[in-house]
């Protein structure tokens, strides 16, 4: 409360394209819980031009610069401002953020106690601010006319008894029916009017009685496993428990992937029970499996995330979600719902940014040092476009521990540049490269193989490992990747923190790279991805390195998904080429002699992956793993794709617990750890270096 200052000065405004930045006079009013403006400071007796209320609200510095920050109000309006300086922000953010949480603690605390009252939820703010002036008669009282009514005083509650809970059902149903009907009388309501369907008001009813009766369910569920437990105590050996089900089905009525009715063992899916019963993953083998190219297929699969349906009709989940999330807040833990999942794991996503393995390929037929470079930051920034699947913003799914995924690619020999650019079959490698025995004596095929594996190596933090490689080319490239996710404000961003390496064999280069961060924005409207942030690759073998900037949007202007890079030489510190256009678009290649080269990203074949059919695939890998989330998604059913998560969750969380209390810990499969990072149990140039010292000892 000693930081709860009232502070006035002039910000900068942004109303719109035309009128642009403007200066405002503004005022922060900490009793009322209000943010007021006025056209200059001599008109701050007048009616303020604006008043936002802050309880509820989120206030999020800018990244775009150092003086940028945003006021969003829990009614959906929206402040852009602008200070002076980085520390005149910092100071009207800081007093924003106190007089926000301060005013939205208030809500809760001031609420009178459970007797027969009638409330409102009509806004506190100014009736001078535009879009909250409403007459008195047409606010959410006097339509719905909602009360709460206390249990008759001086009455002793007693201990549940069973004939208790089927009371219980009964008010639980009749609760149901009540909220359903309220949420229909709100949705009949006219688009436009004095009293709309999307008045903000009507809006919260509607979030916060859904929230209500998803927590009582909660709790019912709690008082049905209490009571089981307690007959199963004293009922003869083989008597059938009845579960006190609600004669109306809540979880038909909240699809939106959010907490719901927990059924009972016996009436879950088969597919659930069977998620819930696989063994703990240690148990099972956890020996590497060599996966035979021959028995991939090519995958037929293709699920495309252009349907914004599910996100259109889940907003007040979205509006829900939202109030619970802090700026900032760490989403590693938070379960967001199913509605906003694409229909694969965050393993299967790595897979998809090596679907042009022609260019991969092509990186060692560089004839020289640098153009190997070049080639590789070409690969690189066309790798990004073909792992989002569609132009909507979904989330894959988290792997849980132990998860792996495998596939290959089959590249036509013909279809690789060579040295010089051209396509080719003949090429002589720099360097002689000894292959191991069982690849040598066997009738070289025409086309060449990309074999990859991923594999989920920890869950706190949540740190995947991948590994690629191409045995005939005699190159491979390992990586990981620790994904942290935050609350932006209405953005949500991902930093992939870790580091990849790619081993060009053939001449003894290692080129170490990052990945850049990636932001799911307007996650209120239409989620669409952009990606941000600098990027560097390096080759400290030949000295050459590539700076990368993926642009973020810039507020107002500029263009979406913009990059731009240059590839330069250390020791000269001579720019050999620069690169521009977008990395899902089309992208420019500008050398130094003057010449350029033109890709297309949206006319760049894209070569299918090869994936075991699920029949094979062991119970930890991911399209097996997931299958009834997928199929569930597809057929779009929310509810029992949330069903299917919550069994693999569950059982990922008790095993965790399991192995605490056991102190056992976690052994992966295929990846080890080194250092900080995780490698390949056994990469390439390993392979290698063994085949050339058994070569050697046996001359």
């Amino acid at each position: 409360s000693d930081h709860m200052e009232n502070i006035c000065g002039y910000l900068m405004k942004y109303t719109n394209l035309v009128t642009g930045w403007q200066y405002r006079y503004f005022v922060l009013n900490n009793d009322a819980g209000l943010l007021e403006y006025f056209v200059n400071e001599q008109s701050r007796h007048l009616k303020p031009r604006g008043t936002l209320q802050l309880a509820g609200a989120v206030i999020s510095p800018s990244d775009e610069d150092s003086h940028t920050f945003t006021v969003n109000a829990a009614s959906g309006e929206q402040y852009k401002l602008r200070a002076t300086d980085a520390k005149e922000r910092q100071h009207w953010v800081s007093r924003l953020q106190i007089c926000t949480q301060h005013h939205t603690e208030a809500i809760g605390k001031n609420n009178p106690p459970l007797k027969s009252r009638s409330f409102s939820l009509a806004s506190q703010g100014s009736a001078n601010s535009p879009g909250v002036q409403r007459r008195p008669s047409q606010n959410a009282v006097s339509f719905f006319n909602v009360g709460h009514h206390r249990l008759p005083t001086g009455k002793r509650v007693p201990i549940m008894q069973p004939d208790h809970l089927v009371d219980v059902r009964e008010m639980m149903s009749q609760a149901e029916g009540q909220q359903r009907d309220l949420i229909r009388s709100i949705e009949c309501l006219p688009a436009s009017g004095h009293l709309t369907s999307l008045d903000q008001d009507l809006l919260m009813l509607k979030a916060t009685s859904m929230a209500t009766m998803n927590c009582l369910n909660d709790c019912f569920h709690i008082l049905q496993l209490q009571h089981a437990s307690q007959q199963k105590g004293s009922l003869p050996a083989g008597t059938t428990v009845s579960w006190l089900e609600p004669k109306i089905s809540l979880a038909n009525h909240f699809k939106n992937g959010a907490a719901q009715n927990f059924p009972a063992e016996i009436n879950k899916p088969a597919s659930v029970r069977e998620e819930q019963s696989i063994a703990e993953p240690c148990q099972l083998t956890r020996e590497p499996e060599e996966i035979n190219p021959d028995e991939e297929l090519e995958d037929i699969c293709d699920d495309k995330e252009d349907d914004l349906g599910a996100v259109e009709e889940q907003r007040s989940v979205i509006l829900h979600l939202l109030s619970q999330l802090k700026l900032g807040m760490d989403l590693t833990r938070v379960v967001l719902p199913t509605f906003i999942l694409e229909k694969r794991s965050l393993l299967e996503m790595y897979a998809d940014f090596m679907s042009h393995p022609e260019l991969f390929i092509a990186i060692t037929n560089g004839g020289s040092a640098e153009e190997r470079m070049i080639r590789f930051v070409e690969y690189y920034l066309t790798s990004f476009h073909e792992g989002r699947k569609g132009a909507i913003a979904k989330k894959p799914y988290n792997p849980i521990i132990g998860e792996t995924f495998h596939c290959s690619w089959r590249m036509p020999r013909s279809n690789v540049a060579t040295d010089g650019g051209t396509s080719s079959s003949a090429h002589i490698p720099s360097e002689q490269v000894t292959l191991p025995k069982d690849a040598e004596g066997q009738a070289e095929p025409d086309y060449y193989t990309v074999k990859f594996v991923a594999e989920q190596v920890s869950h706190h933090p949540p740190v995947s490992g991948f590994y690629a490689e191409c045995v005939e080319r005699s190159m491979c490239v390992n990586a990981h990747v620790w994904t942290k996710s935050k609350f932006l404000g209405m953005s949500i961003g991902v930093t992939m923190v870790g580091e990849g390496v790619l081993h060009l064999l053939e001449h003894g280069e290692e080129y170490t790279f990052s990945l850049p961060c990636a932001y799911a924005r307007s996650i209120l409207t239409v989620p669409w991805v952009e990606l941000g942030g600098k990027v560097n690759i390096n080759c400290a073998k030949t000295g050459y390195s590539a700076s990368i900037n993926f642009h973020t949007k810039p507020f107002y202007g500029g263009k979406l998904h913009r990059v731009t890079g240059e590839v330069k030489q250390n020791m000269t510190n001579t720019v050999v080429c620069r690169v521009q256009g977008e990395w899902n678009s089309v992208l420019e290649f500008t050398y130094n002699n003057g010449d350029t080269k033109n890709v297309d990203l949206t006319k760049l074949s894209v070569t299918r992956k090869r994936v075991r059919p699920l029949e094979k695939q062991g119970p930890f890998e991911s399209r097996r793993l997931w299958q009834h989330v997928t199929e569930s998604l597809r057929d779009g059913d929310i509810d029992k794709a949330t069903e299917h998560k919550r069994a693999l969750e569950e059982r990922q969380r008790n095993e965790e617990r399991l192995r605490a209390e056991t102190e056992t810990p976690w052994c992966t499969k295929y990846f080890l750890k080194d250092g900080d990072g995780w490698v390949y149990h056994k990469p390439l140039w390993k392979t290698v270096c063994a085949a050339q010292t058994q070569q050697t000892d046996s001359n």
